[in-house]
C-alpha cells in the first residue's frame, strides 16, 4: 500500500507539472511585499483542476508540437530565438502571484467587492445612479455576442451595432436640439475638451473662454488639452464674459451648471456669435426630457454623458460620451459618425461615414487622436431610450424633478436657503446651521452629498430616489416634517416647476421615430435586441485576426465584476475609504503590470490607447520643461509606427518627424541618425511601436533608445503590441521611458464592437511626478507637479480594470508567458502556410515575424483587376472577418491570430485565404469573369443567393458555400450586399431612416403599427 501510494504521488506530480507548469516550490515574498502561497505536498497530491492558462491558450500540446514541426523547429525557444534579438530577452520568470483558479478568482474579487461601500451617493457633476434594465445588462452588457465584435471597419456584417448606434445618435440629436450627433466620445470632460477643438479648427483664435459653474473635472481637461495645444483659457463667471476682442474661439457652458442652476443661454449666445465665436454647451440628456434643449437657444454643439441612460456608475466608467453639431459643422465633428448609405443592390444599410477624418489616414493632421470610443455603452443607452420610449423618459425627468422640487421645499422649510431658483434635481443649499452638523448626518444614514469650499452643500436626485431616501435627506437638513408634510407646501402652479415654467419648459417633441415607440414590452425588445445581435459576426462565431488590434478571449470569469453591485455602483468621486475594494485591486494591477513592464509607476486614468498616447507625451514634455528644455518639441516617429501617434504628438504641441522603415519594416537606422543629428537640440521624443506595425522586432533596439537618450530626448514605445512581449522582455529593461498599454487588447478587455477601452501608461522613475491628477479625488501617489488632467474620472474606466487583474491574476508569470509564446507561433504558422499563395511583406533576417504579419495584394490589381477590399469582403462569404486592412500599408493586409485560436480555426483562416487566392488565379486564368466575378461581386447576401433570378457567371454554391467548412448549419451571412460608401457620404444621414428600410418582417411589423401615431 505504501509503495502505491509513492507511486500515486508520482503520478500526481507529473500530471500536476504537464497541467500547471508550475514547480514544486514554499511560500516566498515577493519584492512588492505580497506573500504569495506556493505549492505544498498537499498541493502536490491534491492538485486543483482549475487551471485557466489552458483554457485561455488554445492549442493543444499536440497542436503546438505539429506547428513547431511544420516550422522546422524543436521546441519553442528556438522559435523565440528566430524571432527577437537576444539582448533584450528576460532571462527570469516574471515576480508575480502563482495563478488563481476561476473559482478562487471569484472569491477573491467579492472579498474586494466587499471590501467596497455602497453608500447612497447624491454627489451629481455628471455622475448619477440609474436603474439599469435586467434586460438590457443581461442581453447587451453581459453578452460575448455584443461584446466581442470589432469596430465596424467591415459594415456588411456589422449592421447590428450600426444600428443601435444610429439609434444613439437620433437620441442625442432629439434631446439636445441640434442637427448632427456622433456615435460617442469617451467621456464628458473629454467631450468638452474636443468642443474646444472644433472651436479652434472653426476660427483659428487662441483664446476660449470657461464658465466657472461647469464641472470641475471638465474644467481641468479642458485646460490640460488646451496646454498642449497653445490655447489661453479664461475662466469666469458667464455674466463677466466679453467676446468683443474678437479673440476667443469659443465658449464652453454647462446647463444645467454644476450648482443645478437652469439659466437662460440666450444673452451670451448672442453675444459669442455677434463677435464670431462659436458656443459648446455641456448637458444633462435627463434634464433635457423637461427643460428646454440647449440646440434651441441656438448653441453650435451639445455635449455630455450618456451616463444616466442606463449605465452603472462603475466608479466613473465606462460611459459614453455625446457630441452633437449644427448640420455646418457635420464636417468638423470628432470622432466617429454612423450613416446612412445603400449596398451594391441599392438596398439601404448603414457604415461609418466621413472616415477621410480618421487619424490612420489623415495622421498628424487628424482633427483629434480618437481611435477607441464607447460603442457599447452607447448601445445600451440608446437601448435605455428604446426601452422607455419618450413617454418613459418624460416619467423619469418629472419624477426627479419633482423629487427635487420636494426636497427643497422641505429644506428651506427647516430654515436653509436654496441658492438655485430654477433647477432640474440639483440643489445648492447655504446652511442655516455648520456644514459639520449635516455632514455627520449624512454619514448616519450612509449618504454622500456634495460639500463646497464656501460651506455650501449640494444635493442631487436621480431616477433611484424613493421616497424614504426623500425622507432620510430632509432628516439629513435637520428637517422637522417628513415628504407627506412637505408635499402640502409646495405649489403645483409653482414656476420652480419647470413643467409650469415657460421660459424653461420643453416644448419640443423628441424621439418621434416608430423605433422608441413599440418595444417597451420585453418580449418585442428581446427579439429586438436578439435580431440586431445576429446581424453582427463576433468572437463567437469565428476568429477575428486583426493585426494591431488583438482581438483574443474575453473569459467570462474576467468578465464577472462588471455585473457585481460593489464595483457597478460607486459614485468616481465618493471618499476613498468607501472605494478600498477598487484601490486595493488597483494597487495589484498596477504592481502586476510594472513586473511586467519593468516600468516603476502606472497611471489608470486614460480610458483608451489613444488617450495613453497622449498621457505619455504630455509626461514627457512635462518632465523636459522641468528641467528648462522647454524648447524640445520635435516628435520623430517611424512609418511603422501605429497609426494614431502622429496625432497624438500633434495634440500634445509637438511638431513631426517622420522616419522611413527598411526592406524588413524594421527602422531605417542611416534615416533615424540623420534625423537625430538635425533636430538634437530640439529632439522632444522619438515614438516607436514595438515590435513594429510590419510586424517584426526591430534587432537594433537598445541601440535606438541610446541613441535617443544621448541626444537628450525620451523614448516613447507604443504598447498596442504588448502581446507579443508579456513575459519575453521589457519594455522599461531595454530603453523605454514610457508606454501605454492597451488594456483592451494585450490584457483582455473586449473591443465591444468599437470600445470601451483602456490605455494606462507605464513610466520610469524619472517621469513618475508628472503623471496626470484629478481636481477632485487625486489618484494615490499624486504629485504637484502632475501635468493635468486626461479623463472625467480619476482611475478613468475603472469597472473596466478588474477584467485585467483577473486575466493577469488567472494566468501567472508562466501562463502569461506561453499565451506570448503561442501568439507569436500562431502568427508564423500562419505566415508559413501562406506563404506559397501570398507575398509576406516583412520577416526579420532569419525569415520570422513577431505576432503579426502582413500579406502583400498589390500586385493582384495588376493581374486579375482584385484590390485587398474584394479579398476582405470575399472573406465574409467564409464566414470570417478580414484582417487589418490597407494600414499600415496600402493594399495589403495585416493579420494577429492570437493565442486564443486553435490550430482548427487557424487552418480554417488559411484555408479560406487560399480559395480567395485560388479564386483570384481562375480570373487570371480567364475562369472567372474580370468584373462579375464572386470577389468583386462579395459579400453575398442570403437574399441574392435564394433569388429565382440567379444571373451571375458562377454557381450559387461557390458564392455562398465556398469550402468544405461552410455548411449551411453554421453559415453567417452577411446582412447586405458590398457597401457603397461615396454614396453615403454624398447623400449622408446620420439619423433612423423610415421604417421602409427596417428589413425584418418581425422589425417592420412592429414599427408599422404605430408609423402613423408618430408620422
Amino acid at each position: 500500500m505504501q509503495r502505491v501510494g509513492k507511486i500515486g504521488a508520482s503520478v500526481l506530480r507529473g500530471r500536476l507539472r504537464s497541467s500547471t507548469q508550475c514547480p514544486r516550490q514554499s511560500a516566498r515574498v515577493l519584492s512588492t511585499g505580497r506573500v504569495v502561497k506556493q505549492l505544498t505536498s498537499l498541493d502536490i497530491f491534491f492538485p486543483k483542476h482549475d487551471n485557466f492558462p489552458d483554457r485561455h491558450t488554445a492549442p493543444s500540446s499536440r497542436e503546438k508540437d505539429h506547428m513547431l514541426e511544420d516550422l522546422g523547429l524543436e521546441n519553442m525557444e528556438e522559435l523565440m530565438l528566430k524571432v527577437m534579438p537576444q539582448n533584450i530577452r528576460l532571462n527570469r520568470e516574471m515576480d508575480l502571484e502563482a495563478p488563481l483558479g476561476e473559482a478562487e478568482l471569484c472569491e477573491r474579487v467579492e472579498s474586494y467587492g466587499k471590501m467596497n461601500k455602497v453608500w447612497r451617493s447624491y454627489i451629481g457633476m455628471g455622475f448619477y445612479n440609474c436603474r439599469v434594465p435586467t434586460t438590457i445588462m443581461r442581453n447587451i452588457l453581459e453578452n460575448p455576442g455584443w461584446t466581442t465584435q470589432y469596430t465596424p471597419y467591415q459594415p456588411e456584417i456589422s449592421q447590428g451595432r450600426l444600428m443601435g448606434l444610429i439609434n444613439y445618435q437620433t437620441m442625442i440629436s432629439d434631446m439636445t436640439g441640434l442637427d448632427i450627433s456622433n456615435a460617442s466620445l469617451l467621456d464628458e470632460a473629454s467631450a468638452c475638451a474636443e468642443s474646444m477643438g472644433l472651436c479652434l479648427r472653426h476660427n483659428k483664435r487662441s483664446r476660449f473662454y470657461i464658465d466657472s459653474k461647469c464641472h470641475p473635472q471638465n474644467i481641468a481637461v479642458v485646460q490640460t488639452r488646451a496646454t498642449g495645444l497653445g490655447v489661453e483659457t479664461v475662466v469666469c463667471d458667464r455674466d463677466q464674459m466679453d467676446f468683443t476682442d474678437k479673440s476667443f474661439t469659443g465658449v464652453l457652458l454647462q446647463y444645467p451648471d454644476t450648482d443645478g442652476a437652469i439659466y437662460d443661454l440666450s444673452p451670451i449666445v448672442d453675444a459669442a456669435h455677434a463677435n464670431g465665436s462659436l458656443v459648446a454647451c455641456s448637458t444633462d440628456l435627463l434634464a433635457l426630457t423637461i427643460a428646454k434643449p440647449p440646440g434651441e437657444y441656438g448653441v453650435d454643439m451639445a455635449v455630455g454623458t450618456s451616463q444616466r441612460f442606463g449605465v452603472p456608475l462603475g466608479y466613473g466608467g465606462p460611459h459614453a460620451g455625446f457630441f452633437s453639431v449644427k448640420d455646418e459643422f457635420k464636417r468638423l465633428i470628432p470622432g466617429r459618425v454612423v450613416g446612412v448609405t445603400r449596398d451594391a443592390h441599392g438596398r439601404q444599410a448603414y457604415r461609418l461615414a466621413l472616415q477621410t477624418r480618421e487619424q490612420h489616414i489623415r495622421r498628424d493632421k487628424a482633427t483629434s487622436n480618437i481611435c477607441t470610443a464607447q460603442a457599447l455603452l452607447a448601445n445600451m443607452s440608446a437601448m435605455f431610450a428604446v426601452y422607455h420610449g419618450p413617454n418613459g423618459l418624460r416619467h423619469i425627468g418629472q419624477r426627479t424633478h419633482q423629487a427635487a422640487v420636494l426636497l427643497a421645499a422641505g429644506i428651506e422649510d427647516a430654515g436653509h436657503t436654496v441658492l438655485n431658483e430654477i433647477f432640474f434635481d440639483t440643489l445648492k443649499v447655504k446652511l442655516n446651521c455648520s456644514v459639520d452638523e449635516v455632514k455627520s448626518r449624512a454619514v448616519e444614514k450612509k449618504m454622500n452629498l456634495r460639500y463646497f469650499d464656501d460651506g455650501c452643500v449640494g444635493v442631487s436626485v436621480d431616477e433611484t430616489v424613493e421616497q424614504k431616501d426623500l425622507n432620510d435627506l430632509l432628516w439629513v437638513f435637520l428637517s422637522e416634517k417628513d415628504l407627506s408634510q412637505v408635499t402640502e407646501l409646495v405649489d403645483a402652479d409653482s414656476e420652480k416647476i419647470i413643467t409650469k415654467n415657460v421660459t424653461f419648459n420643453r416644448q419640443t417633441d423628441y424621439l418621434m421615430h416608430p423605433v422608441f415607440h413599440r418595444f417597451q414590452p420585453e418580449t418585442n425588445i428581446v427579439r429586438y435586441m436578439k435580431h440586431l445581435e445576429n446581424k453582427d459576426l463576433s468572437l463567437v462565431h469565428s476568429m477575428i485576426p486583426l493585426g494591431s488590434c488583438t482581438m483574443k478571449l474575453n473569459s467570462t470569469t474576467e468578465m464577472m465584476p462588471i455585473s457585481l453591485p460593489e464595483f457597478s455602483q460607486i459614485h468616481p468621486f465618493a471618499p476613498t475609504d468607501q472605494a478600498e475594494g477598487y484601490l486595493k485591486l488597483f494597487k495589484e494591477l498596477e504592481a502586476d503590470l510594472c513586473e511586467i513592464t519593468g516600468y516603476d509607476r502606472i497611471s489608470f486614468q486614460p480610458n483608451s490607447g489613444a488617450q495613453g498616447e497622449y498621457t505619455g507625451l504630455r509626461a514627457i514634455k512635462a518632465y523636459l520643461e522641468s528641467i528648462d528644455q522647454y524648447h524640445r518639441k520635435v516628435c520623430l516617429i517611424p512609418e511603422s509606427a501605429h497609426g494614431t501617434n502622429p496625432a497624438s504628438a500633434q495634440m500634445a504641441g509637438m511638431k513631426i518627424q517622420a522616419i522611413k522603415v527598411n526592406k524588413h519594416g524594421s527602422v531605417d537606422l542611416a534615416d533615424l541618425e540623420a534625423k537625430v543629428k538635425k533636430h538634437a537640440d530640439k529632439l522632444a521624443a522619438l515614438m516607436i511601436t514595438y515590435p513594429s506595425t510590419n510586424g517584426v522586432f526591430d534587432e537594433e533596439i537598445r541601440d535606438i533608445c541610446d541613441l535617443i537618450h544621448d541626444k537628450g530626448g525620451q523614448v516613447y514605445l507604443d504598447g498596442a503590441n504588448m502581446n507579443a512581449q508579456v513575459g519575453i522582455c521589457r519594455p522599461g529593461d531595454y530603453g523605454s521611458d514610457v508606454s501605454h498599454l492597451n488594456l483592451h487588447k494585450t490584457f483582455c478587455i473586449p473591443h465591444g464592437g468599437g470600445g470601451p477601452g483602456m490605455g494606462p501608461i507605464g513610466v520610469r522613475k524619472h517621469l513618475a511626478p508628472f503623471l496626470p491628477t484629478h481636481p477632485l479625488v487625486e489618484p494615490y501617489d499624486t504629485t504637484s507637479e502632475a501635468f493635468g488632467t486626461i479623463c472625467a474620472a480619476p482611475y478613468g474606466s475603472s469597472l473596466i480594470l478588474p477584467i485585467s487583474w483577473a486575466y493577469i491574476k488567472m494566468m501567472g508569470s508562466r501562463g502569461l508567458r506561453e499565451a506570448t509564446e503561442m501568439a507569436i507561433l500562431n502568427a508564423n504558422y500562419m505566415a508559413k502556410r501562406l506563404r506559397p499563395y501570398y507575398k509576406i511583406l516583412f520577416t526579420n533576417n532569419t525569415g520570422f515575424v513577431a505576432h503579426e504579419f502582413i500579406l502583400d495584394c498589390r500586385d493582384f490589381k495588376k493581374e486579375s483587376g482584385v484590390e485587398v477590399i474584394d479579398i476582405a469582403k470575399r472573406l465574409q462569404d467564409y464566414g470570417f472577418h478580414a484582417p487589418t486592412m490597407s494600414f499600415p500599408v496600402s493594399g495589403c493586409l495585416m493579420l494577429e491570430p492570437t493565442e486564443s485560436e486553435d490550430k482548427e480555426e487557424i487552418d480554417r483562416y488559411c484555408d479560406a485565404l487560399i480559395c480567395i487566392r485560388k479564386e483570384i488565379q481562375m480570373i487570371v486564368d480567364g475562369k472567372l469573369d474580370l468584373k462579375r466575378n464572386p470577389l468583386k461581386m462579395a459579400p453575398h447576401t442570403q437574399d441574392d443567393v435564394i433569388t429565382s433570378n440567379w444571373n451571375r457567371p458562377y454557381p450559387r454554391e461557390m458564392a455562398a458555400f465556398p469550402a468544405d467548412f461552410v455548411r449551411p448549419d453554421n453559415k453567417f451571412w452577411p446582412s447586405v450586399g458590398r457597401i457603397d460608401d461615396i454614396y453615403g457620404d454624398q447623400n449622408l444621414l446620420t439619423k433612423c431612416p423610415p421604417m421602409k428600410f427596417y428589413e425584418s418582417p418581425y422589425v417592420v411589423s412592429k414599427l408599422r403599427d404605430i408609423e402613423s401615431v408618430v408620422g
